[in-house]
């Protein structure tokens, strides 16, 4: 496949133009906000187009892959999606749920493949502990803990903690996270959310902390914490269950890192997983999905999910009300 690059990004510089060659893909095109920025990402990068006029870039190759600042990535991918190319769009998909399922509807009409970069279901740990759990390994699933406060590194931070307008704040960084996650390991969507959030240092008009619980349809409970100002917590993940508990430490990363470990009865096994690229994993299951074998990993439904989510939380901790959670998929 070739693809198109939109946004001279962070993630696609470390992360996804290493996945798209190492699948045997090209990067043929990148589009930044200005003509330099997207030259000067192309000669660092071994990119040979480049420019800031996305209709033109569009003629260049046959998948778009998004992760320009939040608030561009409707209008971006409504304009990749008329033209006929299949997309891959960075979390959150757009400013609002009706934003996002406008995208998912075009494409779904223009037959084309629309996913959500939700990289984490594609890691090897959380796979292995969905697997746990639906092998019966912990019984009824009774709680699931998040963990995934971190410290923003400087080089993240801006927009992120000061423009809400570009869609910063970390329940929409974060929170969506950690909603994929307890959707795609438990099954099942949040029936309903309270929570509180904080600016506790970092954010600038935007949220940098949020906790929040959520109901879910069986009776489990889930715990979420997100934060941009610990440095020290690390991440994981707990799962509770009837006949034992899975604890998953450090997987709450963009790397094949961590260790899992499950306790029941019988005492305390050590859980090997497979360690390989959550990125490179996304690009071949999105791959398979252009060729009609199978779907994306995280489709553009599941991101129309986890901001449903998300943006729920936000509004229980602004208002102090529990929120319902509507999560309507393709009719």
């Amino acid at each position: 496949m070739r693809w198109i690059l939109v946004g001279a990004s962070t993630i696609a510089a470390e992360h996804m133009i290493g996945a798209f060659r190492g699948q045997g893909h090209a990067v043929v095109h990148v589009v930044s906000t200005t003509a330099a920025r997207a030259a000067e990402f192309a000669a660092t990068h071994g990119i040979a187009g480049s420019g800031d006029d996305l209709t033109a870039a569009l003629a260049a190759g046959d998948a778009v892959y998004i992760s320009s600042t939040n608030e561009k990535h409707r209008a971006q991918a409504l304009a990749a999606i008329a033209a006929g190319k299949h997309v891959l769009c960075e979390k959150p998909l757009a400013m609002s749920v009706a934003e996002a399922r406008e995208m998912v509807e075009a494409a779904d009409a223009a037959g084309v493949v629309f996913a959500t970069n939700h990289h984490l279901r594609c890691s090897g740990s959380h796979r292995k502990v969905r697997e746990l759990i639906e092998g019966g390994r912990i019984g009824r699933v009774l709680s699931l803990r998040i963990f995934h406060a971190v410290h923003l590194p400087p080089h993240l931070q801006g927009w992120r903690i000061t423009d809400p307008g570009a869609g910063g704040g970390v329940i929409p960084d974060i929170t969506v996270h950690n909603a994929d996650v307890a959707r795609f390991l438990l099954g099942e969507d949040p029936q309903e959310v309270v929570a509180q959030m904080a600016a506790s240092g970092l954010g600038q008009g935007v949220e940098d902390s949020a906790m929040s619980i959520w109901s879910m349809p069986s009776g489990a409970m889930v715990f979420s914490h997100e934060s941009f100002t610990h440095p020290f917590a690390g991440s994981g993940l707990e799962v509770h269950g009837t006949e034992g508990s899975i604890f998953a430490r450090g997987v709450m990363t963009q790397r094949p890192l961590g260790e899992i470990e499950l306790v029941s009865a019988a005492g305390r096994e050590a859980i090997p997983f497979s360690e390989h690229n959550l990125y490179s994993m996304g690009v071949a299951e999105f791959a398979s999905a252009v060729e009609g074998k199978g779907r994306p990993a995280a489709d553009g439904w599941d991101g129309v999910a986890s901001l449903t989510v998300a943006f729920a939380v936000r509004e229980a901790a602004r208002t102090g009300v529990k929120q319902a959670v509507k999560i309507g998929g393709a009719v």
